[in-house]
This record gives C-alpha cells, structure tokens and sequence, in this order.
C-alpha cells in the first residue's frame, strides 16, 4: 500500500479523526468532527488613488505645528496636493445610536486638498507605520492636536505621519476666526488651486489619501516607503467626524487598520450636510459592536462628564477599548505650548507646572491642565500599533469613577478623579490636576486647570526628595505594566520627580 505523506494540518486531523472513533461505541462510530470554515475576508469597494502633485513654490505652507527643525532629528516635511473625484454618502437603513450603520455612495464632486506629510529622511529609519491625522478646524484653521501630543514617539520609532486637510473650513476658513490661518487666508497664492466641494465629501477624500499612503511609487506622498500599518487619528471635532467614519465609510472601504479616537464628546457628526442633503447624527451614539479593526477611543476628563460623552460610554469588546484617562483635560500646556519644543530628551517636558498663558497670546483665568495627556497617548498609539502587527490587543481600563448619576465624578483626599487610566501623575501626585471647564480666551474654556501642592502637602504625603521620587518610580512601574505608559516617557517622568520637588521645595 502506497502511504501518503501528511502534513500537520492533515495529520492533527487523521489523529483527531481516529481519537474520536475510538471513543465510539465498537461498531457504531460517533460522527467525525469537522471544524468550521473560517469567517468570509470582507468584501470592500475599491479606493480611488488621487492624482498627486506638488504645490506651487510660492511662500511657505501653513499648518501650526511643532517648532523644531524637522531635519534635526532626520525627519523631513513635504507638502502635496491631492485631487480626484469624491462621493458623498446616503443611509440605506436608520441611523441609530448602535452606530451599526448601512450607506452606500452618493453624489459626487470633483477636489483637491493638501496634506502635509513628516516622515524619516532614510527608507532604513521608517518603521513601515502611518499614522493619518483628520486635521483638527474647530479655530477655523488646519491644527495638528494629535501631532502635538504624539509626535515624538512617532519620532523616536521611525513612523511617518500624515496631517489631512480633510474639512472644508481648514481650506476657506471661517467669518471671525481665532487666528487668520485657513489655507486661502494664509497664503492664497500658495493654495488658490485648492477647491473642497464640501464635508459631505470629506469622508471619501480621507478615505483616498490611505490609497496615496499605500502607494509605493518614489513620487508618491511616502516617497516610495512601504506602509504595512495605517492606523487613522483625530481629537475632539475630528474625533466626532473619525466616529462616522468608524460607523458608516469603514466599513464599506476597510481603508484604515486601526483608529485613535482621541476626546470625543457626545454624538457624532452628520453623515452629509446642506448643500448636500441632510442626513445628521442621532444624539447618542456607541462605536459599532462589530469591530473588525482595533479602536481606542482616548478620552479626558473634560470630554467625559462636561463635554457629555458619559452618556455614550461602552464596555470594551475584542477591538474596543474605551481609555478614560485620570487627570488630564481635552488640551493641555504640553499640546499648546511646551510640547512644541519637545524632541524627546528633558525631563523639563514632564514636569507639572502651573502656566495661564497660551504662547503669550491667549489669557487663562487658571493656570492649564499639565497632567499626563502626551504620555498616556503615546502608549495607546504603540498599542494600535502592536494591535494590527501582532493581534496584541491593547490593555482595558476601569472608566472614570463617577456619582451614581453621573453628575460629577469621585474625588481622592487631595481633589484627583478616581479610576480610569492611572498614571504617576494622579497616583503620586504634586498637584491637583483636573478636567474642569476654565475661562479666558480662545482655548482656555476646554483646557482644564492644576493647581501644585504647597511644600507642607508635598511634606505631609512624602516626608521628603526622597519619598516622593520613590512614590513616583513605583507608581511609574505600575503604569508602564499596565500598558499606559512606555519605557521611554517612564524615564522621563522619573527623572523629572526630582525637578518638581526642588521647585515645590523652593516656591
């Protein structure tokens, strides 16, 4: 007899096969058993690739970002335009809160939008990871908030980032606006060309910059790097365009492997928009619970209680985790002003300090949130990250403790919320940090408070230097276990424990 050789999938099979016969009654063999097909790969439309070109030399491009020279650290900046034909969308069934959603393509219209992109100068430097921002306009102008908080871990591993004018109003601007800075205001001889048909649109043209990202052509937008992983971004209004996109476009395109929603507030935003017919949002809306894509959704104490989102709170399933982070605020000094300089050495950047002033322009009644905001999400981006490479799904969290009703959240001795994310900053701490709603100009209002402990608190909790860099290095172990916290910021805020005593010490 002729004896086939078997593989392993074949000979577990055979074995299993004869193991399961020989559990049978002699003679009447049980059924043998047949594992189920694996789940169907979903079917996606086709992404349309924009046409690519660069934009006219005529001044520099616009877009407040961070103030160090790029090529410092081997990183360089390009800028380039991409133009095609985008749909809108229309409902196929209700839109309801479950955010389970059915739309197909609507209208269409022509564009062309800019995005700008930071990657590293040399192909053996980039870690094959894009991270694509849905550029934030609620100031009536293009703001990287992402960038600001995460930049240097993008830095330090090699990733490329993306910045998307994705909105209509980052283009035009607005009547009023905070600052003078939509791309025809800045520069319209620059960007004269640029012509956004409208936010009804907006989902598709974010759609297509991932089939720009993936092409590997030299004159691409990469300039012929390679993405494996492609994991989409966006803070606060962006965030409530990225939860439509998550609900409705994702899944028609499966353009993106992964999502950081960062500080959404209740609801989402309208599917298409006048001129385009009306099709909004209802008023409470959950990620859909059937996720084929890692999500974290990264919230602030802020977006939690007084933005309203604690109403559209939901448990973590296999690809969602909701982050709710002690602590810190929807922005914060390091995202508006220190964070700016941050190349990714200084403990200076990890100090909590007691700043009103938004880069000298913008006056805050109290001094701004200076929790552990950057720290905390650049653990979730290396998480996405590891989630999509490895199928290591991210660390869960417990939420925010709050009141029964919800009213109000559950303070500590000292006035820190208790629960969600923890870090070193609540858990041995040297101010009260908070999320609470301040006042002033533009960009205090969502920009939380601190308020440092006096030397006799600092005393009382630690005795002395040497207590609270000890309470520190222990709640810092914790955080990095949990997941919350990498290696390289962990060493950061260590070291800058001794910094925050002596200026405590010495006020």
């Amino acid at each position: 007899m002729k004896i086939r050789h078997l593989n392993r999938a074949s000979l577990g099979y055979f074995l299993g096969s004869l193991l399961i016969m020989g559990c049978s009654d002699s003679g009447n063999p049980g059924p043998i058993y047949e594992p189920p097909p694996p789940p169907p790969e979903p079917e996606y439309l086709s992404v349309a690739v924009p046409t690519i070109e660069t934009p006219p030399d005529i001044g520099n491009l616009s877009l407040i970002s961070t103030f160090f020279d790029l090529s410092s650290v081997g990183f360089i900046q390009e800028e380039f335009f991409l133009s095609g034909t985008a749909s809108s969308f229309t409902n196929l069934n209700e839109l309801g809160s479950d955010g389970l959603w059915e739309v197909e393509p609507a209208e269409t219209a022509e564009y062309k939008t800019r995005v700008v992109v930071y990657r590293p100068e040399e192909s053996e430097s980039f870690s094959g990871t894009v991270f694509v921002e849905w550029l934030n306009v609620t100031q009536g102008f293009d703001v990287p908030v992402g960038w600001g908080a995460g930049h240097v871990e993008a830095l330090r591993d090699g990733h490329a980032w993306v910045n998307v004018s994705a909105q209509l109003v980052g283009i035009e601007g607005v009547e009023n606006p905070t600052l003078p800075l939509a791309l025809k205001v800045a520069n319209p001889e620059r960007y004269e060309s640029l012509n956004h048909p409208g936010d009804s649109f907006s989902y598709d043209i974010f759609t297509q910059v991932s089939a720009a990202i993936r092409d590997t052509a030299e004159t691409g937008i990469l300039g012929g790097f390679a993405a494996e992983v492609v994991i989409a971004g966006g803070e606060s209004q962006s965030a409530s365009r990225l939860l439509t996109y998550i609900n409705a476009i994702q899944p028609l395109y499966g353009a993106y492997d992964a999502f950081l929603v960062d500080s959404r507030y209740d609801s989402s935003q309208p599917l298409s928009q006048p001129p385009q017919a009306e099709i909004p949002a209802p008023d409470a809306v959950t990620f859909r619970d059937d996720l084929p894509f890692p999500v974290i959704n990264f919230q602030s104490e802020t977006d939690v209680i007084p933005l309203g989102a604690v109403d559209e709170r939901q448990s973590d399933s296999d690809y969602f985790r909701l982050w709710e982070v002690a602590g810190i605020a929807h922005n914060d000094n390091y995202q508006l002003v220190s964070g700016r300089n941050d190349i990714g050495i200084g403990a200076e950047f990890a100090q909590v300090v007691e700043n009103d002033s938004i880069l000298g322009i913008f006056q805050c009644e109290r001094p701004i949130n200076s929790g552990a905001y950057p720290w905390v999400y650049m653990a979730a981006f290396e998480a996405l990250d590891i989630w999509v490479r490895d199928g290591t799904a991210a660390s869960s969290a417990e939420p925010l403790a709050t009141l029964d009703d919800d009213s109000d959240y559950v303070y500590d001795d000292f006035g820190n919320v208790l629960g969600g994310v923890r870090s070193p900053y609540v858990d041995a701490p040297a101010a009260r940090l908070s999320g609470a709603l301040n006042e002033g100009d533009a960009g205090c209002r969502l920009s939380g408070t601190t308020e440092l402990f006096d030397a006799a608190t600092m005393a009382s909790l630690y005795i002395d230097r040497d207590g609270y860099i000890s309470a520190v290095a222990k709640a810092t172990d914790k955080a990095v276990s949990d997941g919350f916290l990498l290696e390289p910021d962990a060493e950061r805020v260590n070291a800058a424990a001794a910094l925050q005593w002596d200026a405590l010490i010495t006020q």
